[in-house]
């Protein structure tokens, strides 16, 4: 059973950084596309930023040239540095991997989110 399992979130105050971490774990026998999405209430999970296997970035337009998406394909991790934070980046940030595990089945995994409060 793979599992991801995020951590880093907790209150900053603005202009300050954060990095969010995501490892995933189980039976897993390769990683595609990981990505970071981050939610408020009310509105729909929209995407922050992805890296592909090969390293290969997007961003979504509010969060360019502040946050770095990054992997480490050896410890199975995606990594999320944010930088030059504002209030409006205040949301629970969740981690999601396409994942082929023992079944050699390729399924969307989700980690469980974590809350980052951007306030004074």
């Amino acid at each position: 059973q793979v599992q991801l399992v995020e951590s880093g979130g907790g209150l900053v105050q603005p202009g300050g950084s954060v990095r969010l971490s995501c490892a995933a774990s189980g039976s897993i026998f390769n990683i595609n596309t990981m990505g970071w999405y981050r939610q408020v209430p009310g509105k729909q999970r929209e995407l922050v930023a992805t890296i592909t296997s090969s390293g290969g970035t997007n961003y979504a337009d509010s969060v360019k040239g502040r946050f770095t998406i990054s992997r480490d394909n050896a410890k199975n991790t995606v990594y999320l540095q944010m930088n030059s934070l504002k209030p409006e980046d205040t949301a629970v940030y969740y981690c999601k991997s396409t994942i082929q595990d023992f079944t050699l089945m390729y399924r969307d995994h989700w980690g469980q989110g974590t809350l980052v409060t951007v306030s004074s």
